[in-house]
């Protein structure tokens, strides 16, 4: 038998309801009136495609489920999604190579929307140097896994309760904001694994401002911070889906033994 397509009206109430948003909130976001939403949503009146790409901005729908969308009220996908040897993609690689290359002696990676490796500089290989199991490293590899798997990184997080708090937070918030259900299934994934004691924040030195990462190396204790720098006008699918992770020394002991691993 086979499924009943999803109508347009019920893609739109899906999503604005993830939002948590009413009817009105989106009439007043998208400047239209709410009679008018009604109408969309009810299936007695057609959107153009520009009123539903404007919904969906509005929305913030992720380019990957703005296609089904269009598809949906009967227009043709305007979102490509290319695989990353494309030949079309390789001002975007190049721009990845640059910023990963850039960011060394410190820890940089870029991820995809399920956080599988894409590709990292130099300075990430003495961190896996503790992987119990190198299995974990075979591709594809998943940066969440890798970290939090007890034959991962865990055990040399000095702070994993801290870390594990804030990657499963992360990964809430994203499926929150995407409803993904692979990410659904690694968020499962990561809970079984061995949680620690609940220690005390370690954050401390950081005034507050962030969740650092503290790892126990034969080199040293090393701390870091992270940012996240995603493109900032993709039109394209696998784009709009990549993130750059940088590490950041959080003090000067740490600046120092990565400095010191450059030169040598």
């Amino acid at each position: 038998m086979t499924p009943t397509a999803r109508s347009l009206g019920d893609h739109l109430r899906e999503w604005r309801q993830r939002r948590r948003m009413s009817q009105l909130d989106l009439a007043l976001e998208a400047d239209i009136s709410q009679r008018h939403l009604s109408f969309i949503e009810s299936g007695r009146s057609t959107p153009s495609r520009e009123m539903l790409l404007h919904l969906a901005e509005r929305l913030g729908v992720p380019l990957r489920d703005r296609n089904p969308l269009l598809l949906a009220a009967g227009f043709a996908p305007v979102f490509a999604e290319r695989a990353l040897d494309d030949p079309a993609f390789e001002p975007a690689r190049r721009a990845i190579d640059m910023v990963l290359k850039g960011h060394e002696p410190f820890p940089a990676i870029a991820i995809d929307r399920h956080w599988t490796l894409v590709a990292a500089n130099a300075a990430i290989a003495p961190l896996l140097q503790a992987i119990a199991d190198p299995f974990l490293l075979e591709p594809p590899v998943n940066v969440l896994r890798l970290s939090l798997h007890p034959q991962g990184l865990a055990p040399v997080i000095a702070n994993l309760a801290e870390w594990r708090a804030h990657l499963l937070d992360r990964v809430r918030q994203q499926i929150s904001v995407s409803g993904d259900p692979v990410m659904e299934k690694l968020l499962k994934e990561l809970l079984s694994y061995p949680a620690p004691e609940a220690a005390g924040e370690s954050h401390a030195d950081l005034a507050g401002i962030a969740v650092p990462l503290k790892l126990a190396t034969k080199a040293g204790l090393l701390s870091f911070i992270s940012t996240t720098t995603v493109f900032g006008t993709p039109v394209d699918i696998t784009l709009s889906e990549l993130a750059i992770e940088t590490l950041f020394p959080a003090d000067e002991e740490t600046a120092a033994i990565l400095r010191g691993h450059l030169a040598n």
